[in-house]
């Protein structure tokens, strides 16, 4: 290639004002998860004070994250992020690890789960679209199947037009993103303003249960929960706080995603100030609308009704009792809003990690082409090809009572494997921040990690700890995603080989 070619390429164009760097934050952080996990999270922990104390404990995991990662945003603004980060930190190995793992099942599984989600909301509105209703019926082998219902299908649909309209160019995906963003979190502060004037009433959670003893609430952990014995009242204490580490897997991934930004660091105008103001403003402000979501729940539903909503979808009861049917038409459309402007934010992101990837010959050459508009369309096209199949393979259990066949999705079960392993790798790029002050103390660093070293440590020892307890309490899910993650390890050699 001549030189002449080289300088006449399409590069990547840094038109993301700090606007557009919030909005990516906080619409890739709001999806469906804040309207759902609630409910798995408050049977778990069994009262109102402990399901907030889950998600306060989530949200001081990321807004420590945020400070740390914003420090290592604003030294390497590049496509890539946080695989850049963790390729200076640690060595090619492990960045290739993070996206390979993000390509696998991470990104691509939540761009999935997303999709499925406002699949399911808009079937609220309209009976033709339903997990049942197949196009092509499941095909089974062994315990899972492949099938094709309207649900997917528009699952699909929205996979693929939301990848080829960011093939369009940065400044098309910018607007969707924007839009959509601030449309949704208007409808999740509407929803909080319904649940804390509207909704609030004296059968509620807030002042039927009792907010720091759950025994009182009837809760009572099982030894299939714990992985041993039905604790004696001595060891009630330590069950609690075992199963409030796991109450926080719903909240942390209601909350992850925040790393995207970054993936677009190299887009980002003036970097050096904007990516780690994007992250601070997105991620204070999903945070603290997240706790006040949960508060509306906890004011308006009782503990059972938050605990056994219908499909988990608590956010659904509360618009239900507040406004009758009317609520359950009106949160699907929300939802479906939030959901759309999440995917685009994680699609948009997403492919920039693949591209950066390919440049440094760690994945497809052709990934690492731009297009004439200045976007790397090859990953983009990648991505929502792998992340559409997700949507089509289905698990395949019996119910025990009734003998009934139940179809669940391969990526639900993709994303709870990895939890654990996606967790470390936040860990590692906290940990970053130490390794690179002590590695290269004289890089430019437009950003200093307020309150180092207490910040990162701060994170990485409740990091250790969630994913300790995690361990412990799902030994087989934790494992599974460990062995996924290392799956990467042969394909690293294998690109490495090929480059040398």
């Amino acid at each position: 290639m001549t030189e002449h070619s080289k300088s006449s390429s399409p590069k990547l164009v840094r038109g993301l004002g700090l606007l557009d760097a919030s909005m990516i934050v906080v619409g890739s952080m709001i999806g469906s998860g804040i309207f759902i996990t609630s409910v798995e999270s408050a049977r778990l922990v069994g009262s109102p004070g402990w399901l907030l104390a889950a998600w306060a404990i989530a949200g001081l995991l990321t807004i420590t994250g945020a400070l740390c990662c914003a420090e290592l945003a604003a030294m390497w603004p590049k496509a890539g992020g946080q695989y850049v980060f963790l390729r200076e930190a640690y060595g090619p190995s492990i960045g290739f690890l993070f996206g390979w793992s993000l390509f696998l099942v991470i990104q691509t599984g939540t761009i999935a789960a997303v999709a499925v989600a406002f699949a399911n909301f808009t079937g609220v509105l309209t009976n033709k679209i339903a997990a049942d209703n197949f196009l092509i019926a499941p095909v089974h082998f062994g315990g899972y199947a492949l099938s094709l219902s309207t649900q997917q299908l528009l699952a699909v649909v929205m996979i693929l037009f939301l990848t080829l309209s960011n093939t369009r160019g940065l400044k098309t995906g910018k607007i969707i993103q924007n839009t959509f963003t601030f449309t949704k979190t208007a409808a999740l502060i509407g929803l909080i303003i319904v649940g804390l004037t509207l909704g609030w009433n004296e059968s509620s959670a807030a002042y039927t249960s009792d907010w720091w003893n759950p025994a009182s609430n009837g809760w009572k952990p099982s030894p299939s929960q714990l992985g041993f014995d039905t604790p004696t009242s001595g060891l009630m204490g330590l069950a609690l706080v075992m199963l409030l580490g796991r109450a926080m897997v719903g909240p942390l991934f209601a909350q992850s995603a925040w790393n995207n930004v970054t993936f677009t660091g190299g887009e980002v105008r003036d970097p050096g100030r904007n990516l780690p103001r994007a992250l601070l403003i997105g991620c204070s402000l999903v945070v603290a609308l997240y706790l006040l979501a949960n508060l509306a729940y906890i004011v308006t539903l009782p503990l059972p009704a938050i605990q056994n909503a219908p499909q988990g979808r608590v956010a659904t009861a509360l618009m239900q009792t507040v406004f009758g049917q009317k609520g359950t038409v009106i949160m699907a459309i929300a939802i479906m809003i939030s959901t759309f402007g999440c995917n685009n934010g994680l699609i948009l992101a997403g492919a920039r990690v693949y591209y950066a990837m390919a440049c440094d010959n760690l994945f497809f050459k052709r990934v690492g082409i731009l297009n004439n508009r200045s976007v790397p369309a090859v990953a983009l096209i990648m991505q929502g090809i792998w992340a559409a199949f997700l949507t089509l393979p289905r698990t395949v259990t019996t119910n025990p009572e009734t003998g009934a066949v139940i179809y669940g999705n391969v990526y639900t079960q993709l994303l709870e494997y990895i939890i654990s392993a996606d967790l470390v790798f936040y860990a590692l790029m906290v940990g970053a921040v130490i390794v690179m002050r002590r590695k290269a103390p004289d890089v430019e660093r437009p950003y200093r990690t307020l309150g180092y070293p207490l910040v990162p440590l701060i994170y990485i020892t409740l990091a250790i700890l969630i994913v300790i307890d995690l361990a412990w309490l799902v030994p087989q899910t934790s494992g599974i995603g460990y062995l996924l993650v290392l799956t990467g390890i042969p394909v690293y050699f294998i690109w490495r080989r090929k480059h040398n």
